[in-house]
């Protein structure tokens, strides 16, 4: 019983391998063009801007890394279809010069892997101090509100108290404390008690102003820590295919 081998065909090889070469050579333009257009316009004194660029760069390191390979599969292909080898001489310079191009983007992401963390750091910092900023502001405006509303209250108080009926009808419907009463001839010991009327409200509104701060710190260094070590994680890997490409083809090279 005889097996069928199956038919090799040329021509067929030769049209993958061109259509390997175009599309390896199309995902490597491709990357270098969203590159160039995300470092424009350069704002390399933004740590935003340098964590935000750096992190894009690092999600679409893959696109030359495969482009790269499928060039490389190409040419292997196209050196299966020849009966006999190239002299030296005639030989084609693609792979050294993908090799170098591999090496190239292996030393980019080395370089992009120490920038991203570098920018990261100095983003988290500015962030929490921004969100310090805006926590100073809010005390601020707490300490304003109520230094203002102390004042209403002691005025409109003290004119309550010279007038009899308008307490008794406060109180009894609820506007004013009981306690209030005892100071018609005490305007020290209204103030002492509207003063520390005013210092538990501050305190609680300064409690929930300091834990929506502690919450936002928490959340900004959570989001921090994961994307940094994503991103940097993914760009390491990136570094060692480039590299290991790179170093693989310039040893081999020679050889073919």
């Amino acid at each position: 019983m005889s097996v069928d081998r199956p038919v090799f065909n040329s021509n067929l090889a030769a049209l993958a391998a061109i259509s390997l070469k175009v599309v390896g050579a199309i995902s490597i333009l491709t990357a270098v063009v969203d590159y160039l257009i995300l470092l424009v316009p350069l704002n390399l004194g933004n740590p935003q801007w340098q964590a935000a660029v750096t992190t894009q760069m690092i999600d679409r390191g893959i696109l030359p890394l495969v482009g790269i390979a499928l060039i490389f599969t190409s040419l292997w292909i196209e050196s299966s279809l020849r009966t006999l080898p190239l002299p030296r001489g005639n030989r084609s310079d693609m792979p050294f010069w993908l090799s170098v191009l591999a090496s190239v983007f292996g030393a980019l992401y080395l370089a992009l892997t120490v920038l991203h963390l570098s920018a990261v750091q100095f983003s988290t910092q500015s962030a929490l101090e921004q969100v310090g900023t805006e926590a100073s502001q809010a005390s601020s405006q707490l300490e304003q509100r109520i230094s203002s509303q102390l004042s209403q209250q002691q005025s409109q108080l003290k004119a309550l108290l010279q007038n009899s009926d308008q307490m008794a009808q406060a109180i009894q419907s609820g506007q004013v404390p009981k306690e209030i009463g005892q100071y018609r001839n005490d305007p020290e010991g209204l103030n002492k008690f509207l003063q520390a009327q005013a210092n538990q409200a501050r305190k609680k509104y300064q409690q929930e102003i300091d834990n929506r701060r502690i919450g936002a710190e928490q959340r900004l260094k959570q989001e921090s820590w994961k994307n940094g070590i994503r991103t940097c994680v993914t760009s390491v890997l990136l570094t060692l295919g480039y590299s290991l490409l790179g170093w693989q083809g310039l040893r081999r090279v020679n050889r073919v």
